[in-house]
């Protein structure tokens, strides 16, 4: 998701509380800290104040309370409840050492239960529908999922294995021993006629199943115009994986690929429920997401995430064949699991000039393993930790990143535990040079934003916007 979509959502999400009415219906928490919150000092205090927004007249006494918990990167726990009142909360805590401070606060109900709003506007009219809509796709209770980083600049990710770059010169080996070539290609009807959007699907290597997914290509291209290029990825899809579906999106501006992670069968080549099926059962090891199982993952070459990184730079190779590329501008971006393919394409050798990733997944897995799970305040959506994962680790492909690609970390949620501060920070250290930067967004979470990005700024290594 970028941050401009994001911007979109929340202005149609702020529009849409002022259609339904309650006491808390409308309210979010908006936490602050006294000090920029990722520029603390050891031992230096953070004060976090919890300001309620949205409050519709007064908060009936004994009806709600407050709980909040404070963690950190250390395994350090503290929690506490005081009544709700809608006034402003402030807690006050530090940090000895280099790391991450989070900072959660939930209303709960009478019963202890966090509160749920609820949606009463009227959904029969155009405009209504539209709130109602956008009420279903955010979080509902009334909350807040922060932090402050102390000394970030000084985290140091774990240590890369030693072969780290002979073991991707063999894996690009097998990759350049199939050419660059389509496999199919059909057109797909859709709205822009500046444009054309194609499903594609382009072989990878041997045993690897090919890259799929969909190309846009301006027709100013027939008359001699040059375009930049853009590889798009995916985030994690799983548990119910659809059809990859082309949409109408074709844009006349830029040459765009757009590919899944999986190289699954498209519709426009004949796939069907059954493909779709056969795809999430061969996916899954010993009972277990793809990506996710340790003994898949105890040898590199078996690990899932290889065949996706090879995708990932047959895609990039292929982007440079696209007839109308001006050879010069190669874009990626995506955001998780997609901001995680992002950073392997910047780090691939494929001469990527722009890397925009967000909420960039697999970030340092070491710190964030079941072993280790009681030293991080996470919510443990972390791929078990093998060896092995030190060679698709994104921190350790950040250290590749040419300087001449600008790599934008376009989000990172200081509430985000799928995705945690302490790995994105590593991340953005590892990054060569100065050309790139880093936003953290106060009170964001891995799917959430707040209404108002708040507290959230530019982080320039180097310099200060």
């Amino acid at each position: 998701m970028t941050m401009r979509r994001e911007g979109t959502f929340a202005a149609v999400f702020l529009a849409a509380m002022s259609v339904y009415a309650g006491v808390l219906d409308n309210a979010w928490i908006k936490g602050t800290t006294n000090k920029s919150p990722i520029d603390y000092k050891p031992g230096e205090e953070m004060m976090f104040t919890l300001e309620t927004v949205g409050v519709q007249g007064s908060v009936p006494e004994g009806e709600y309370s407050l709980w909040w918990q404070r963690s950190d990167d250390y395994g350090n726990f503290e929690e506490g409840k005081v009544p709700f009142t809608g006034k402003p909360f402030v807690y006050k805590t530090s940090l000895d050492k280099p790391g991450f401070v989070r900072f959660v606060a939930y209303v709960l109900d009478k019963d202890g239960k966090r509160f749920t709003k609820t949606f009463t506007g009227d959904a029969t009219t155009p405009e209504g529908k539209k709130a109602m809509n956008a009420f279903e796709r955010t979080k509902k209770n009334v909350f807040f999922d922060g932090g402050a980083g102390v000394e970030i600049d000084k985290l140091a990710s774990h240590k890369e294995p030693a072969d780290f770059d002979a073991f991707w010169a063999k894996q690009f080996e097998r990759l350049d021993k199939v050419p660059v070539k389509l496999l199919e290609k059909v057109e797909i009807p859709q709205r822009n006629k500046k444009a054309r959007l194609y499903a594609v699907s382009i072989a990878c290597a041997e045993g690897i199943r090919p890259v799929t997914g969909y190309l846009s290509v301006p027709t100013a291209v027939d008359e001699g115009k040059t375009f930049p290029a853009h590889l798009e990825t995916h985030g994690y899809s799983g548990y119910n994986p659809d059809f990859h579906m082309p949409g109408d999106w074709a844009r006349d501006s830029e040459i765009v690929l757009n590919i899944n992670a999986h190289g699954m069968k498209l519709p426009a080549f004949g796939a069907t429920k059954a493909d779709l099926e056969q795809l999430r059962s061969s996916i899954r090891s010993n009972g277990r997401s793809y990506a996710f199982d340790p003994k898949q993952n105890a040898d590199p070459e078996t690990a899932y995430f290889n065949g996706m990184v090879l995708r990932v730079k047959r895609a990039l190779q292929f982007l440079k064949t696209v007839k109308g590329w001006n050879a010069r501008d190669l874009k990626a971006s995506g955001g998780s699991q997609g901001g995680l393919q992002t950073i392997w394409a910047a780090a691939c050798g494929e001469g990527v000039t722009v890397a925009d990733s967000a909420i960039t997944w697999c970030c340092d897995m070491y710190s964030y393993t079941d072993r280790l799970a009681k030293r991080a305040s996470g919510d443990g959506w972390y791929i078990p930790w093998t060896e092995a994962m030190g060679y698709y680790d994104a921190v350790n492909f950040a250290k590749r990143i040419p300087t001449t690609c600008r790599t934008n970390i376009t989000r990172a949620g200081l509430g985000d535990y799928c995705c945690p501060p302490m790995g994105l920070a590593k991340l953005y250290n590892n990054i060569p040079g100065d050309n790139k930067s880093i936003k953290w967004v106060q009170g964001s979470e891995h799917g959430y934003v707040p209404p108002q990005e708040y507290a959230g700024r530019d982080f320039w290594q180097g310099r200060r916007p």
